[in-house]
């Protein structure tokens, strides 16, 4: 049987009522999936976030252009792990709402316009690589969609201490707690009629006692404000259609059907208790999500 190649940080794409049995036949006694997943290292780089220096007057060198930190960080910028991204402000005044107790919630205006516009933009700029699968005739979910992957432990830092960290506080699974994010973030794009089909999403050993327990999705283009006349209408703020992430239960039946808003975070319990999800087609403009995993111990 030839099997398509995985991160161990993406989901296994299984399909089929029998979805954790055939995990557990394909990897370790855990359940892990190891026999068709290509291994990475996961281990932290070290990444400064020029954000959270003292602002001086050094000059970065490369495709900065001769930028100070000063500037960069008046025009909203941040070099994490080499990389450009959004500088993330902190957020104080989270709502959580929850679809399924703590095993699968929301929490609106994780990231505002700009942020995820910001995201957006820096991604186009890295570009996207297609991701396809053998699907449904193979054992493998049907994946039709665009990706970007790198280890980012800057990033993931931000990210999470910018209000998930608060979050999480009250949640332990088996007696353990959230310390973080995956370093590796990933970027989907999800043009018109492209989408990814029923299947779960596992967990990763980080090693040091550290596993993945949680998928985090932010949404960074979908409903949102609507934008005032003679305003920007770029690729974040066209009217998304389409897109959502479904979730369903043993039967088959529906839990929740979440539709994408700009700058809102999905979590959801991944591994042994995930849930069968899908994203659904794109019906007008294009999807994209920022994706990470969060980490226990």
């Amino acid at each position: 049987m030839t099997l398509i190649r995985y991160p161990v940080s993406d989901p296994i794409p299984i399909i089929g009522s029998d979805a954790r049995k055939s995990i557990k036949f394909l990897g370790q006694r855990d359940g892990t999936a190891s026999l068709p997943v290509e291994k990475r290292s996961v281990g932290e780089r070290k990444s400064r976030l020029y954000f959270s220096l003292s602002i001086g007057e050094a000059r970065m060198g490369g495709e900065d252009g001769g930028k100070t930190k000063k500037k960069r960080i008046a025009a909203g910028e941040a070099s994490i792990g080499g990389r450009r991204w959004p500088m993330i402000g902190p957020k104080p005044d989270l709502q959580v709402n929850h679809l399924k107790g703590h095993s699968l919630f929301t929490v609106p205006n994780y990231l505002n316009p700009n942020e995820a516009k910001g995201f957006i933009e820096a991604a186009e700029c890295s570009g996207f690589s297609h991701q396809g699968s053998l699907g449904p005739a193979r054992g493998e979910a049907f994946r039709d969609n665009d990706r970007i992957s790198f280890n980012d432990a800057g990033l993931a830092k931000c990210i999470w201490e910018s209000g998930l960290d608060r979050v999480f506080a009250g949640i332990k699974l088996q007696g353990k707690s959230a310390v973080g994010l995956n370093p590796n973030i990933r970027f989907y794009r999800y043009k018109v009629g492209q989408r990814f089909g029923r299947h779960i999403d596992e967990s990763v050993d980080l090693g040091g006692g550290q596993r993945t327990k949680y998928t985090l999705l932010i949404y960074l283009a979908g409903a949102g404000p609507q934008p005032r006349q003679g305003a920007d209408h770029s690729a974040a703020a066209m009217v998304l259609a389409g897109g959502e992430t479904v979730f369903y239960d043993d039967h088959r039946g529906i839990v929740a059907q979440v539709a994408p808003v700009e700058g809102m975070a999905l979590l959801h319990v991944h591994g042994g208790r995930c849930m069968l999800h899908e994203a659904r087609a794109v019906i007008k403009g294009t999807k994209y999500v920022l994706r990470s995993d969060v980490v226990f111990a």
